[in-house]
């Protein structure tokens, strides 16, 4: 199954993403998918933007989990422990608290709180290549970015500033453009192509860090590598659609069982894993029967709530 992993999700993820261009609160016919139907504007710049920003991040979060997972060794990591989210976000509520909130400058503001970031997580780190002072760097960075967004909030100059904050904090994908896609893709795709290159050597590295050095592998150089991926993955993802939590969690537990247990199997179908969560989970929320959308981070925050109760509930029982 693990060989043909890949191929299934693929083809399921194509057709969730056909299917995401036909549903939403009005559903559209098959005959507007014609340039000449005057509906084919909802498709072309409104819907087909959406699904592919959709499938986009949640691909670079699921990759950006199956890495972290393998790196730190440890099924419970998330994207968020780096502290890169927590800086992104933090980029972009200043955008909004000093009123620059612009198709261009948010994202930009978010960028930069994820590069902040990671700079300070490398200066942190040191150049031990220590997973422990690692690990204790992002934790570091993101309580003192959440406790920054905090104060940004409370400060905020009017309500409708602190209203912008909390909404676009929750995360959601209405109302995305190409311009959106632009900005997140080729920072994704760079991304998942250095967490990529990291495979053989996260296999090693299930064998211990001295062994891992006996095969060569540089743990500077791994651990360089895996901050500019996730770094480039999450930030990009929370500079487009703000902060979506739990993608990175869930879905390489969803897809180990299947893939294997070596970190270099998950991290392909982790990838199309993510992407096809979320652009189902996208679908879903623009269809729940509510008088305004639901926002897709509170909808991944219920679902990811009780999965990681469920994990947390699996892991205590195998201990015992």
């Amino acid at each position: 199954m693990s060989a043909r992993l890949p191929l299934v999700l693929l083809a399921l993820l194509v057709l969730a993403m056909l299917a995401s261009l036909f549903a939403g609160k009005v559903w559209l016919p098959l005959a507007a998918f014609t340039p000449d139907d005057p509906r084919w504007l909802i498709i072309a710049e409104l819907r087909l933007p959406r699904t592919l920003l959709a499938a986009i991040v949640g691909a670079g979060l699921g990759l950006s989990g199956a890495a972290m997972q393998g790196y730190l060794r440890n099924p419970l990591a998330d994207p968020g422990l780096f502290g890169v989210s927590a800086g992104a976000a933090l980029g972009a509520v200043l955008s909004l608290f000093l009123g620059m909130a612009t198709v261009w400058l948010l994202p930009a503001f978010a960028l930069a709180g994820a590069a902040i970031a990671m700079a300070l997580l490398a200066l942190l780190a040191g150049r031990s290549g220590s997973l422990l002072v690692f690990t204790l760097a992002g934790v570091i960075i993101s309580s003192v970015a959440g406790s920054l967004t905090a104060l940004a909030i409370s400060l905020a100059p009017t309500p409708f500033a602190t209203a912008q904050i909390v909404t676009w904090l929750m995360g959601a994908l209405t109302d995305r453009s190409w311009a959106d896609v632009a900005m997140a893709a080729p920072l994704i795709l760079v991304g998942a192509a250095l967490l990529a290159l990291t495979g053989r050597s996260l296999d090693a590295l299930t064998l211990g860090e001295p062994a891992a050095r006996s095969m060569g592998v540089n743990p500077l150089r791994l651990q360089a590598a895996i901050v500019l991926g996730v770094g480039l993955c999450v930030g990009a993802s929370v500079a487009a659609a703000g902060i979506i939590g739990f993608v990175g969690l869930m879905v390489p537990h969803i897809v180990r069982p299947f893939a294997g247990h070596r970190p270099s199997a998950v991290l392909l179908p982790s990838a199309l894993a993510g992407a096809l969560l979320l652009v189902a989970a996208d679908s879903l929320v623009r269809l729940a029967p509510m008088a305004s959308e639901l926002r897709l981070g509170i909808a991944m925050s219920m679902l990811g709530g009780p999965f990681f109760l469920l994990l947390l509930l699996r892991m205590r029982r195998r201990l015992a």
